[in-house]
């Protein structure tokens, strides 16, 4: 089983990028089954439109996961809650429409594969306590018992939380990955119990940018400049930055994980 994880999708540059190479990837690659972050999937970088959702599923794309920007787009509520395949975190406020976890078979219809989303507590909007939430899961979503394989992305700011996260699903899941930073980083790896991580598998955006987004403006941002305007995407081409893991169809666990690297500037 092959699982590719990518980062959060930022603008029509991620977009195009995409468009015009998840097909190949997907082939090339022998990939099993594609998740990717679509909170910054919008024109603006902020939310995620319906019309995004259903041409990011159209293009193989098997499950979107989402972080603090989901309601950025008003029409986002409307639909999240018959579109099952687009998630948000599992534990932003009781009641929001849509759902932080699901349940979803493999391409070839073989494998059920539970995709989990989850946002930290430190440093991003006001979210119910990430632990308990992660507990509760564990306790309802249970490795080959429910699930052939399971992946939890944990959109959150700082590492130190999902660092903690990964070791406390270790064995548990067959992947933790951080999203939201928007910046891959170097700690890929299985842990000891068998669970894939890194902290954060970065975006899929122009890295000739400040975090994917226009970087002359950015710079005017922070040096209080009168002509800055609200933060927008960059639009140079992008790279699609993510991770592959390859997992055990026994036990549900990880036998290898690479980064996942491909176009744009990060790749030269």
């Amino acid at each position: 089983m092959k699982i590719l994880i990518l980062g959060d999708l930022i603008g029509n540059s991620g977009k195009k990028a995409i468009q015009e190479n998840l097909n190949k990837v997907i082939e090339d690659k022998k990939i099993d089954f594609t998740i990717i972050n679509g909170e910054n999937a919008a024109e603006d970088g902020k939310g995620i439109t319906k019309d995004i959702a259903e041409e990011l599923l159209n293009l193989g794309v098997d499950v979107i996961t989402s972080g603090n920007h989901i309601w950025d787009k008003k029409e986002t509520a409307e639909f999240i809650s018959k579109e099952e395949r687009l998630l948000r975190p599992e534990n932003i406020a009781a009641g929001s429409p849509g759902n932080g976890y699901g349940i979803f078979l493999s391409k070839n219809k073989k494998y059920k594969v539970a995709v989990i989303n989850l946002m930290g507590n430190v440093f991003m909007k006001k979210t119910e306590d990430l632990f308990v939430a992660a507990k509760n899961l564990q306790n309802k979503i249970k490795l080959k018992e429910n699930a052939d394989f399971i992946i939890v992305d944990l959109h959150g700011e700082i590492t130190s939380e999902k660092m903690a996260l990964g070791h406390y699903f270790d064995g548990k899941a067959t992947a933790v990955v951080g999203t939201h930073t928007h910046v891959p980083t170097a700690d890929t790896r299985i842990l000891d119990n068998g669970t894939a991580y890194q902290t954060d598998i970065g975006m899929c955006g122009d890295y000739n940018s400040v975090i994917g987004m226009n970087k002359e403006n950015s710079i005017m941002k922070f040096l209080n400049d009168s002509k800055a305007q609200k933060h927008f995407p960059a639009i140079g081409q992008s790279t699609l930055s993510g991770i592959i893991v390859e997992a055990d169809d026994l036990t549900g666990l990880a036998n290898k994980i690479e980064r996942f690297i491909y176009g744009g500037v990060l790749n030269n």
